[in-house]
């Protein structure tokens, strides 16, 4: 009997088994190519702090520059208020702002100095002092240039660069996004795709955000494009879904409170704040994951 249920078993087996699979035809991954979009101007307000990014609430915007801060009305460009701290100063190198519950987050950074070293710095909206700080130091993340909420914690961009600015050993292939908890510790994060990489050289995202639309936005530092990156369903590389021509040369931006398909960027040749429509993005890609908040 056990002889029986022996050849029983092994029968069964044989005739479960599969061929092996001929690996050499499976077909190399092309990733989707990426929607090309137009966005459009609203509004153009002069700003002399307007040199590294912009950020909005419901009554003002603000035009960020490497020491300064310049507060205005969002109806008429009037300036009704700012900060600037001394040149080479403790803060050096501000480069995005967030709004959040009536203060500004900061990124701040020793670039051009190496080795890399950043910090958060917080400012009071409504009378423009600088009211905390939370020092991050020397990370092997790069230069902090943007973050934005996320869950509990934060999504922030570093970056690396290829010019005497960044670190001898490292190429802006370097700066990524990744994920900290509310205490500033690193929990996840991707790689930017390798296009946008080699677009964005010799710099690397100057900013960022998530969009209503649970999609991450990202800025290079110099280009008039704005790039649309998904989660990807598996993997470390973040997916490219779409790319927004706009009249903005790059840096840190903001989504507007008030209307979540406007952004508040800048036109940093001209010294200009802009309010800017985007399209909306449709995802197509089956491997494409939104954020969420």
């Amino acid at each position: 009997m056990r002889h029986l249920i022996a050849g029983l078993v092994l029968a069964l087996a044989g005739t479960a088994a599969q061929a092996q699979p001929d690996l050499r035809s499976v077909p190399v991954y092309e990733p989707p190519e990426p929607a090309v979009l137009q966005a459009e101007t609203l509004h153009s307000f002069p700003a002399m702090e307007a040199g590294q990014g912009a950020a909005a609430d419901a009554d003002h915007f603000y035009a960020i520059v490497n020491f300064a801060i310049g507060k205005y009305d969002r109806e008429t460009g009037e300036r009704v208020d700012g900060w600037i701290g001394p040149r080479r100063g403790l803060i050096g190198h501000l480069n995005s702002c967030l709004v959040d519950d009536g203060q500004l987050l900061c990124a701040n950074s020793n670039h051009p100095e190496v080795p890399m070293a950043s910090s958060v710095e917080i400012f009071d909206t409504q009378t423009m002092e600088h009211a905390g700080t939370h020092p991050l130091g020397l990370m092997d993340e790069g230069s902090l240039t943007w973050f934005d909420r996320y869950g509990e914690g934060w999504i922030v961009g570093f970056a690396h660069y290829n010019d005497e600015t960044g670190e001898p050993f490292k190429s802006n292939a370097y700066g990524g996004v990744h994920l900290f908890d509310s205490e500033w510790r690193r929990t996840g994060g991707w790689r930017l795709p390798p296009a946008l990489i080699e677009r964005m050289a010799p710099q690397a995202a100057s900013g960022g955000a998530i969009g209503p639309d649970g999609l991450l936005y990202v800025f290079g530092h110099h280009v008039p494009e704005l790039y649309v990156l998904a989660r990807p369903a598996m993997g470390p590389t973040l997916l490219h879904v779409a790319t927004i021509e706009l009249e903005a040369e790059g840096q840190a931006f903001a989504f507007d409170p008030a209307d979540e398909r406007v952004i508040w960027a800048i036109s940093r040749p001209n010294r200009e704040v802009r309010a800017i429509r985007l399209p909306e993005v449709e995802l197509t890609d089956p491997d494409a994951r939104r954020f969420g908040r």
